[in-house]
């Protein structure tokens, strides 16, 4: 028996911004994010999961190495045992961890993670990280695996192939990268059979990508933002001196005192109204709240957004170290800053 409910405070699913993909499928324009950052319980996420299910979210943004989806996936049995939320109502992501891009291990985390979440399908399957480069969890900034490689792309595309096949077989409605770049994406686009209907990338008003954000969606892709308020529970080790805090920005603070919001709200109200889903966690119910409410309250105006548009650092967040695979390099290596694919 489900104690489920749909929340009186609850945003109608209906009213929240929606993408529609290459395949003509609508993605809800916000979602809730799952990585804990070590500093939340499973507990505490699957509790976070039922509760932004029942005020009204329905997009999950999950991931194999966050190591909660067996969680989920009791919190999602709980939500649709209520009868009150279908399965086709939801929109699941789950990602391939780096130490299963070997093709025949592509089809088998796949279907872990539709075990551990219950699921007989996701919506959107990505591979998390262009570099099969494992670490373990929690691991220093400056942790490398001996095994470690640079982007391959004729190794890509064979991981690639079998996320073709997770479609064709009915596992997974959509497929789709994360941290990528302009470079990789352009090899991808150029040999996928099954295009990436998303890519999910780091982008808040201080790391706004905009080269990156215009290809994608010339070439029908849908962004998908993480870190869309500036990520203040990263965990340490993706932490350094010289990065910015998009929350304490003087025009985000301008623009969250005239609307009387948390400077959080207008990360998000931004990212939505720009054409990103961004994908904030939490797993406190007034932020959760304020997230998705602020999805349908009065919209940005031109000149806040034409502000907003300023304030560009390019500051990224998660840098990536740990996939560093030569002696001598620095992060930017994993971002292709020079237009080319860095040599593996």
């Amino acid at each position: 028996m489900s104690n489920f409910k749909i929340a009186e405070d609850s945003v109608d699913p209906n009213a929240v911004p929606q993408r529609v993909l290459h395949t003509g499928a609508k993605m809800p324009g916000i979602g809730l994010g799952t990585f804990g950052s070590d500093r939340f319980s499973n507990e505490e996420i699957a509790e976070a999961v039922k509760g932004a299910i029942s005020i009204g979210f329905r997009h999950i943004d999950c991931a194999s190495v966050y190591g909660n989806e067996d969680y989920i996936g009791n919190a999602l049995k709980e939500v649709m045992d209520s009868g009150e939320i279908k399965r086709e109502e939801l929109w699941i992501t789950a990602k391939l961890w780096n130490d299963k891009h070997a093709p025949e291990d592509v089809i088998p985390a796949c279907k872990k993670s539709l075990k551990d979440l219950q699921l007989d399908y996701v919506d959107l399957y990505l591979i998390h990280w262009p570099f099969p480069n494992f670490h373990e969890k929690g691991c220093d900034v400056d942790s490398r695996s001996p095994d470690a490689k640079g982007y391959i792309h004729e190794n890509f595309m064979k991981t690639w192939r079998e996320l073709e096949k997770l479609v064709e077989m009915g596992l997974v409605k959509h497929i789709g990268t994360s941290n990528m770049t302009i470079p990789k994406m352009k090899l991808l686009l150029k040999d996928a059979k099954i295009q990436p209907a998303c890519n999910e990338m780091e982008m808040h008003p201080h790391m706004q990508q905009q080269e990156f954000f215009d290809y994608i969606i010339e070439n029908g892709i849908a962004p998908i933002a993480f870190c869309p308020i500036g990520s203040p529970t990263r965990p340490d080790r993706d932490k350094t001196a010289d990065d910015t805090v998009d929350i304490e920005d003087p025009i985000v603070l301008k623009i969250a005192k005239k609307l009387n919001v948390h400077p959080a709200v207008v990360c998000v109200k931004w990212a939505v109204q720009r054409g990103q889903t961004p994908i904030p966690f939490s797993v406190f119910r007034n932020e959760y709240l304020g997230n998705i409410s602020c999805t349908i309250s009065e919209p940005l105006t031109d000149e806040d957004m034409a502000e907003l548009a300023t304030i560009d650092k390019n500051n990224r967040l998660i840098k990536g170290h740990v996939f560093l695979w030569k002696d001598g390099q620095t992060w930017e290596d994993l971002w292709d800053m020079n237009g080319e694919v860095t040599p593996a």
